[in-house]
């Protein structure tokens, strides 16, 4: 026979186990799926999302985030586009394009990464590359069709004056542009500043014979990669959204605070990569696209209008709009974590 105070006992039991399970039922329940394209593989600038991943900053928010390498600043666009990623880390100038000549793309970007952009002409002092653009003349370049940088050609010419008629541009794929140029075949390649330096080094190619010419420094005035969202993931779920660029902020945080801890989190992702050279990577990108001086004044993550407006003037350099976008229409910093969250130094 069982006792009263034994049957409440069970009964509390009971309840409480229900109870438990229900609340981890709604837990579950409470963690917003989605899925992040990044702009490459995981190599020292994608850190910040992995430090987001490692320490819970999506669990956090109340996101399960799911982050896929990609093969190029431009395809998270594309896949944002298509409605199989909800938001990704991709080109602003490549998104500003894709919308132009894909009418009615719901796509926006909400954060800028990279303050100053990545693209660079990077070649080698023994092939006759100097920091003077008139060296570039009669030249022979390694020029990936889907490279960020080499889209920008247009309006590098354009800004410096250049008449590429006596240049040969050759279609690589991403993996064989360095090598070509280690091995002589080109003179010069397209990439992002960080990604070429540190490979050509990588493969022995002396750093005194390695010129690399930041389209920044040469009149250039464009973005670079900002996290991007669909418009209908954005009105949806503008909360998640939110919770998904603090979580992203924090893990800029901690990256700054300790790259070499950061890298860490890359690694384990990436089997092939080595730490001293995705942590020199890193810290280019951090010193050279990330913390800017604007940045450090300002804030990370948002813009400055006039020169947005001024890079949309200069994409138009590179193709013909079909209907020029206004700033507004391109970026918004409504879903950007308040203003002291975003103070870098």
């Amino acid at each position: 026979m069982v006792s009263g105070r034994s049957a409440r006992v069970r009964w509390g039991s009971w309840l409480l186990a229900g109870a438990m399970a229900l609340l981890g039922a709604v837990a579950a329940q409470a963690q917003t799926p989605v899925r992040f394209s990044l702009d490459w593989r995981w190599e020292g600038p994608a850190a910040p999302f992995a430090v987001a991943l490692d320490k819970g900053y999506f669990k956090d928010e109340g996101l399960d985030v799911t982050i896929d390498p990609a093969a190029g600043s431009r395809e998270p666009i594309s896949r944002v586009a298509s409605g199989t990623y909800d938001a990704g880390f991709g080109d602003v100038n490549s998104l500003v394009r894709f919308r132009d000549e894909n009418p009615g793309t719901d796509i926006r970007a909400v954060m800028v990464m990279y303050d100053r952009p990545p693209f660079a002409i990077i070649g080698r002092k023994s092939r006759g590359i100097t920091k003077e653009v008139s060296s570039l003349q009669g030249k022979k370049f390694g020029a990936p069709a889907g490279d960020g940088a080499f889209a920008q050609w247009p309006i590098f010419k354009a800004v410096n004056g250049i008449d590429d008629s006596s240049m040969q541009f050759e279609n690589v794929g991403f993996p064989v542009r360095e090598p070509m140029l280690a091995q002589g075949e080109v003179d010069a390649v397209f990439g992002f500043a960080m990604s070429s330096y540190i490979n050509l080094k990588s493969r022995g190619v002396p750093t005194d014979d390695i010129v690399v010419l930041p389209m920044s420094d040469y009149g250039v005035d464009l973005y670079g990669n900002a996290i991007i969202v669909s418009e209908k993931f954005a009105k949806e779920k503008p909360e998640a959204v939110k919770g998904l660029l603090r979580a992203i902020m924090k893990g800029v945080h901690d990256t700054i605070k300790d790259p070499e801890s950061a890298v860490d989190s890359v690694i384990k992702r990436n089997d092939i990569a080595k730490k001293d050279v995705e942590l020199e990577r890193l810290k280019m990108v951090l010193e050279q696209n990330m913390l800017t001086p604007w940045v450090k004044e300002n804030g990370f993550g948002g813009i400055d209008s006039a020169r947005f407006a001024k890079a949309l003037d200069q994409i138009g350099l590179a193709f013909t709009y079909r209907e020029k976008p206004s700033v507004e229409s391109v970026f918004t910093e409504e879903f950007l974590p308040a203003a002291d969250q975003r103070k870098v130094h």
